[in-house]
């Protein structure tokens, strides 16, 4: 199974069974999961070799080793088939035309065509038999045509020829599908487990329990997902997250499998299995993407679909009709017609976009982005808007306590500290780790903790019903005053985000967190400003905040105090007002807006789950200047798929005027189609270079 046309081949030979529940191809491993009752399986695999396919269960000896034997088998038989093809033309050129030499000849040529194309032949007489028009079964009418009407070297020549293409075709196909499964590659087989009684053993890293300790040593690549208990490193996560400098590594961070320790030992505390680190899910989820058909492959395929057809309609036609209307013989005619049936073939525009799909796939999953199908790999070209959320993405995500003022009130100022360091300390939200980090935590015991989100946090300690929250908060509580109001205006001018402490009755504490914007924030929106892309933060922080912190980091348009509700709105207000709109937050609270947009963007999310899953392109790292990256490679990716499709089409249509006009003969045709198919391969695997996705613009 080496192309998208023998999968579909392959989909249509298995509709007819009953029981079969679904079809899960991986054209980059060259296998098909059937989804059926055991009893169904013998009449699937039926169906297949029907089609004229060899399915070989992976548990009898894995896709890899049966291709490395079929491929080998393959240039043997091939390598014969050429020699005995030369032999045939010599004699048919030098050798007097008697009927022992033209028998001998034809005898020759016969072998070759079996030798060379017995697996086309297979395909093509049961594609032929289920009234299907192929490559294979253009190629079966072809040949056999040629070698009845005398044509017999030529017959042969084509055949070794088309063999020889379609293997040169396959290799270079594989190139893209290796720059996936070489990831693979990345990670160790073994992984040394510390022991109860202390010591090291080595172990297969698939064998390595959670929680097991395992030693990484300096220049060594880390074998499983974990964080690290003991040590300091350097760490190369380029393989992961695409970062070209190394990421220094102490007790408490997490680690990567497949990344590369550099400079210290560390001992690391597993949290994944082999089978789902985070190196593992990527390479999973580009081959699952691998199986969603861009927009243009969909086009190609109807196109394709409707273009067979009609040309072998027109090679019936000039067969018929030529001698009538052209004066020429019956044989030259049917000749025409057989070189037109060559030329009819589909391949090249076939082939036009999934390798150039995949090798787009596979340079982003290089550059630590993932981009989960040729749908979302196409469609950022159109992007017009991108919303952005505040933290994490176009900030540090490290927010600092910078200032805090106690409001006067019968509470000790001692005790509404303390008070705020409690609820601070039970909330994930950066801003609140930030004021815990600064306040002492008396460990009270907080009754009713409720999230609100959006808004802040809400708990009972000694009889006391507290609030935690942002000024939205507050006025919804009744609690604000001009006194207050003024207070905020201060430090929101600043850009600072505030929370405060209240309870039902009065504001305790006003607490002022900043922000600092990334550099490559301010470079990212420049790229994505002369890529022709508005930029939009949305934030739950307050508008003022919100407003600074766009200027700073030089965004287009700001707004705060969203809800995630609001954020989903102003999400379809940007596609109203400019078209295809991509959101970029951290997969989790944002997931309503990402879920809307036309492509939803996680950034940050090395080993997250929910982030991984909830969004259509996954940064690795939080690096905003990965989305301009993925809009160029999308113009690129689009760009090479239109060329690849002119250089099909247009190679077609010079040689079936050629083919009418009698000037093409098959071996012209066979060098068209193949040489044709051969350009739009490497032409998509350009795209695997990538730095194109820096530079094009």
């Amino acid at each position: 199974m080496d192309c998208a046309a023998e999968e579909s081949e392959i989909r249509h030979a298995l509709a007819g069974v009953a029981g079969v529940q679904s079809l899960n191809f991986q054209l980059s491993a060259r296998t098909l999961a059937i989804h059926a009752p055991a009893a169904v399986l013998p009449q699937a695999l039926g169906a297949i070799r029907r089609a004229g396919f060899d399915p070989q269960p992976l548990a009898s000896g894995g896709s890899d080793v049966h291709a490395h034997a079929a491929a080998s088998k393959g240039l043997w038989r091939l390598g014969l088939a050429l020699v005995l093809t030369v032999v045939a033309e010599l004699l048919a050129f030098f050798v007097p035309d008697t009927m022992v030499f033209k028998l001998a000849g034809m005898a020759l040529a016969a072998t070759a065509i079996w030798l060379a194309g017995f697996s086309t032949y297979t395909k093509g007489l049961a594609a032929l038999r289920q009234g299907r028009l192929n490559i294979n079964a253009l190629m079966t009418v072809a040949v056999t045509g040629a070698f009845l009407i005398g044509q017999w070297p030529e017959a042969a020549m084509v055949m070794a020829l088309y063999a020889i293409a379609e293997l040169i075709e396959a290799r270079a196909v594989d190139r893209a599908r290796n720059a996936i499964k070489s990831l693979l590659d990345l990670t160790p087989d073994t992984a040394e487990v510390r022991q109860p009684d202390g010591t090291w053993l080595s172990i297969a890293a698939a064998e390595v329990a959670l929680d097991a300790v395992v030693r990484v040593k300096p220049g060594a690549r880390i074998p499983l997902d974990g964080t690290v208990t003991s040590g300091t490193s350097a760490v190369n996560q380029a393989p992961v997250t695409g970062e070209s400098l190394p990421a220094d590594k102490g007790v408490g961070d997490v680690v990567f499998a497949g990344t590369i320790n550099d400079t210290g030992t560390l001992e690391v505390r597993v949290t994944a299995a082999a089978s789902n680190t985070t190196l593992a899910r990527i390479i999973h989820a580009v081959e699952q993407a691998q199986g969603t058909r861009a927009p243009t492959q969909q086009f190609v395929d109807k196109f394709a679909a409707v273009y067979t057809p009609v040309v072998f309609a027109l090679a019936v036609a000039v067969a018929v009709l030529a001698p009538w209307l052209m004066d020429v013989s019956w044989t030259q005619a049917l000749y025409k017609a057989l070189v037109m049936l060559v030329i009819a073939c589909p391949c090249a525009l076939v082939l036009a976009t999934p390798v150039t799909v995949v090798s787009g796939l596979a340079a982003a999953a290089r550059r630590g982005i993932l981009i989960k199908g040729g749908v979302y790999l196409e469609g950022a070209y159109k992007l017009k808007a991108i919303a952005l959320d505040k933290t994490g993405t176009i900030t540090e995500g490290k927010p600092k306590l910078v200032a805090s003022e106690v409001l006067s009130s019968p509470i000790p100022e001692s005790q509404v500290l303390r008070w705020a360091g409690d609820l601070a300390g039970h909330s994930d939200h950066p801003v609140s780790r930030a004021i815990a980090r600064e306040l002492d935590q008396g460990n009270g015991q907080l009754e009713g903790f409720t999230a609100l989100p959006g808004r802040g946090i809400q708990a009972g300690t000694e009889g006391q019903t507290l609030i935690l929250g942002n000024h939205r908060l507050i006025e919804d509580r009744g609690l604000c005053s001009p006194e207050i109001e003024a207070r905020l205006a201060v430090h929101e001018a600043q850009g600072r985000t505030v929370t405060m402490l209240a309870t039902d009755a009065q504001v305790l504490a006003i607490f002022a967190v900043a922000d600092t914007i990334k550099e490559s924030s301010r470079q990212a929106l420049a790229e994505l400003h002369a890529l022709g892309v508005v930029s939009v933060m949305l934030t739950g922080d307050n508008t003022a905040t919100a407003q600074t912190i766009a200027r700073q980091a030089g965004i287009d348009d700001a707004r705060g105090n969203l809800l995630p509700e609001d954020k989903l709105s102003a999400i379809e207000d940007l596609q109203k007002r400019y078209g295809s709109t991509a959101m970029t937050g951290d997969g989790i609270n944002d997931a309503p807006a990402l879920a809307r947009a036309d492509i939803g963007i996680a950034m940050g999310a090395a080993g997250t789950d929910t982030a991984m899953e909830a969004a259509d392109v996954v940064i690795m790292n939080d690096d905003l200047r990965r989305i301009p990256e993925v809009i160029r490679l999308s113009r690129r990716t689009r760009a090479v798929l239109w060329q690849n499709i002119v250089l099909a089409l247009g190679i077609k249509a010079v040689f079936l005027v050629l083919a009418v006009s009698g000037s093409a003969t098959m071996w012209m045709a066979v060098f068209a189609d193949m040489g044709a198919s051969l350009l739009v391969v490497f032409n998509g695997l350009r795209l695997l270079r990538t730095s194109g996705m820096e530079r094009v613009q």
